[in-house]
């Protein structure tokens, strides 16, 4: 610990972004990065805490106070040692990590200027590929064959891991590229495609081989695998035995494919459609893809409404602006965030529930809550608008007791031991968002998954629903640590 006054002295900078009027109009990163210096002194504010809260914040465990007192020497290969000790794509987490290390963070709770560890971990990643301190790690193999079934951050970490245990490692993929939602549903303003080819290209140089528009059929409920295992066999022209086409293990990366649906009247129209239909053809145009006329999603001169108040419903934001949308409105069904920094309803060590301002929001958004989708509402079959209403959040009503003095069940209450729901009461009368187009950014359903053989693994959101990219690389890890187990037996 160089500096041990730094987080005395030295407030909280962050780089930024580029200015709107600058933005607006293309789909380069929006970020921008501070100098050597400015970012050292920022590394130099990690106060080497006796209790590191970042460590237990982490899903991947990373060891920010190690690189970030590295980072602040200048020594610049020693933090990117460390840093990939623990994390094998900084690149994409230093982009698009919500940074629950710095929720953690002591300064977090000191007075609400924690280290910046999202920022300091993404320069020190591309200093590392800027310097050549990465290099491919080919190792010695170990005769044993590995299938990884998605190439989204779950799948790419577990064959990453897998590789560097000396497993030989296919990984297939549905789509045309690897990435998963890194490619097809983060748009390329919050990350460049460019660095996920860079990942990919280091992972083929160190024996990983990538099959693509390789959609694999996964066995429905109740079934066991043998589709699955017979599509692996047809592509890889290979015969076995066995009967699991030559592989010790297989790894379901799948993610979540099934998006929530809201099915109101008039869900039909032409014009509403799935936040990642409009996400993801959007970055394979820019990736150089070309579309019919008629199948092309766009905002261009349209009033866009937004569904869904998460992340990917800001993204949808930040799209439709760059495509040329007159008016953006976003909607969400549950109740405004308090503006915080704490929440008192949700309070630490718990992640904050707090207003969430992204860039895309600063580009100009309408934004409400409390607001209840009643239907869609249209013209010659092209939505022209969508009729809400008002809501308002109320607390169960408490059982009332019956003669007998047992309590009396009602619909609000919830299965035994879980605090009954609110109650969701209308408020108002309906009124209508004008709209050409409505993007559904509501969640993605849990997948079900049958019972597997013992060589079959699950991992990521296929395993745990719809969650962070950082959450599902590191269950990525761990799949590849229990196949190794599973293998040495």
């Amino acid at each position: 610990m160089g500096n041990p006054k730094a987080f005395l002295e030295i407030g909280r900078q962050e780089a930024g972004y580029r200015p709107v009027h600058d933005r607006i109009h293309d789909f380069g990163e929006v970020e921008q990065t501070l100098s050597t210096r400015e970012r050292k002194l920022q590394a130099s504010r990690c106060m080497d805490c006796g209790v590191p809260f970042c460590h237990w914040a982490c899903p991947l465990g990373n060891k920010a106070p190690e690189w970030n007192d590295a980072l602040y020497r200048g020594d610049w290969e020693l933090a990117f040692r460390l840093l990939a000790s623990t994390n094998p794509f900084p690149e994409f987490t230093g982009r698009i990590c919500p940074a629950l290390c710095e929720k953690a963070c002591v300064l977090n709770r000191f007075n609400h200027e924690p280290t910046t560890n999202r920022e300091d971990e993404c320069a020190i990643i591309e200093a590392a590929f800027r310097e050549g301190y990465i290099q491919p790690r080919v190792p010695v193999r170990n005769g044993k064959k590995v299938a990884v079934i998605g190439a989204g951050p779950a799948g790419l970490a577990a064959a990453d891991a897998l590789n560097q245990m000396g497993y030989t490692v296919t990984v297939f993929e549905q789509n045309e590229a690897a990435g998963g939602l890194l490619r097809y549903g983060i748009p390329n303003f919050k990350l460049n495609k460019a660095i996920i080819d860079r990942r990919i290209s280091l992972m083929e140089q160190e024996g990983i081989e990538f099959r693509y528009n390789s959609p694999l059929p996964i066995p429905p409920r109740g079934e066991g695998v043998d589709t699955l295992l017979a599509a692996l066999n047809e592509l890889c022209n290979y015969s076995s035995p066995s009967g699991e086409a030559g592989w010790g293990a297989i790894v379901l990366a799948t993610g979540t494919p099934t998006a929530r649906d809201l099915k109101a009247p008039g869900r039909d129209l032409k014009g509403v459609h799935f936040a990642l239909e409009l996400l993801a053809q959007q970055n394979r145009v820019l990736a150089g893809m070309e579309f019919p006329k008629a199948d092309r999603i766009t905002a261009r001169g349209k009033d866009v409404l937004v569904i869904g108040g998460g992340d990917t419903g800001s993204d949808c934001i930040g799209t439709a602006h760059r495509q040329g949308a007159c008016s953006v409105t976003q909607i969400e069904i549950m109740p405004r965030p308090v503006e915080g920094p704490d929440d008192p309803q949700n309070p630490w060590p718990n992640y904050p529930r707090t207003l969430k301002t992204t860039s895309s929001h600063e580009e100009g958004c309408t934004r409400r809550w409390n607001i209840n989708t009643l239907e869609f509402l249209g013209e010659n079959g092209h939505l022209t608008g969508v009729r809400v209403q008002e809501v308002e959040w109320q607390p169960a009503p408490v059982p009332a007791a019956s003669p007998a003095g047992k309590p009396t069940p009602v619909p609000a209450a919830s299965p035994a031991g879980k605090p009954a729901r609110p109650v969701m009461v209308p408020k108002g009368d309906p009124f209508v968002i004008k709209a050409e187009l409505c993007l559904l950014a509501m969640g993605f359903l849990k997948p079900e998954h049958p019972a597997y053989p013992e060589s079959v693994f699950v991992c990521g959101d296929a395993q745990n629903g719809a969650s962070l990219v950082v959450r599902a690389m590191a269950s990525g890890i761990e799949t590849a640590r229990k196949v190794d187990v599973f293998l040495r037996r």
